[in-house]
């Protein structure tokens, strides 16, 4: 039986699967502040294969002005096509790369693995590891060979806004806010409107799963990071939420790499959570802002 990874992938390890019809390598290089700066990198220099996902075009769902996230997760059916054109079906080894540490990588990983696609690891290091490495690489534009890819939601690995609201201070659900400290204690915010985060949510940076080279942290040292933040919680009683729902996933890989189960996600995440005013917001100096643990 061929290795399955589920979790990370090394360059060292992806290098000899190159071209194999059965591995789907999906570049997912983005920046908020220059939405087609992925796109031009892309088609300048890419790993050999690889297809190209847009965050805002290929991985979220339509805004809808008042309702939604920033990135609102699409509908099944249309992500399921996506993938189908990707060349993804069900055997197919995914490997998702970005350049900010698996920041938005992750959140395919967490895509896949939500609509029942386990076949799907993030490129420890992404962009900046594989060419340190000297490993090939190719210009353009590349597609591959349509596949069928059938979709078999996880609905438990999510919450709703409905839940946590109903939940806030509940010790069966623990809110773990994935931005950096700062937007967490509503000091700064440079994306969303209102400043702050979910009452009773604690802060786990993303950003503190990543070595100086931006690969991950070892493994025994993410679990003991996120065993203090289970205490005797079972996984699903964790939820991770950042402000889109985007580097929250960045959590959810890091841990379940770590091997302490699959905790669940608010992909609204806060740019959802305020757009009703009624929904009350925790600042600096609120009792929970005492674990520190950065996000988008």
């Amino acid at each position: 039986m061929p290795a399955e990874y589920s979790t990370l992938i090394s360059p060292e390890e992806l290098r000899p699967h190159l071209g194999e019809p059965a591995w789907a390598v999906v570049d997912c290089r983005f920046s908020l502040d220059d939405t087609e700066a992925g796109r031009r990198a892309y088609r300048a220099a890419h790993i050999p294969g690889a297809v190209y996902a847009h965050l805002d075009e290929d991985l979220s769902g339509p805004i809808l002005p008042g309702r939604t996230s920033r990135h609102p997760l699409p509908g099944v059916e249309e992500f399921a096509q996506r993938l189908s054109a990707w060349g993804i079906g069900p055997e197919t080894q995914v490997v998702a790369y970005d350049d900010r540490g698996g920041a938005i990588a992750a959140r395919l990983w967490w895509m896949l693995r939500w609509l029942g696609h386990d076949r799907v690891a993030v490129l420890d290091g992404g962009w900046t590891a594989w060419q340190a490495a000297g490993y090939p690489v190719q210009a353009g534009v590349e597609q591959r060979s349509p596949a069928r890819f059938r979709p078999r939601p996880r609905p438990e690995l999510l919450v709703q806004v409905e839940e946590v609201l109903a939940k806030l201070g509940a010790p069966d659900l623990l809110l773990v806010d994935s931005r950096a400290p700062e937007r967490y204690r509503g000091e700064v915010e440079p994306l969303d409107p209102v400043a702050g985060h979910i009452p009773g949510a604690v802060n786990l940076p993303f950003a503190r799963n990543l070595a100086p080279d931006q690969r991950f942290l070892p493994r025994e040292e993410l679990r003991a990071r996120f065993q203090e933040l289970l205490a005797q919680r079972a996984p699903e009683q964790v939820a991770f939420y950042c402000g889109s729902g985007v580097t929250a996933a960045h959590n959810v890989l890091a841990m379940v790499h770590a091997g302490l189960g699959f905790p669940r996600l608010y992909a609204g995440s806060w740019s959802e959570w305020i757009t009703d005013p009624r929904r009350p917001v925790g600042r600096s100096g609120d009792s929970e802002t005492g674990r520190q643990g950065d996000g988008e």
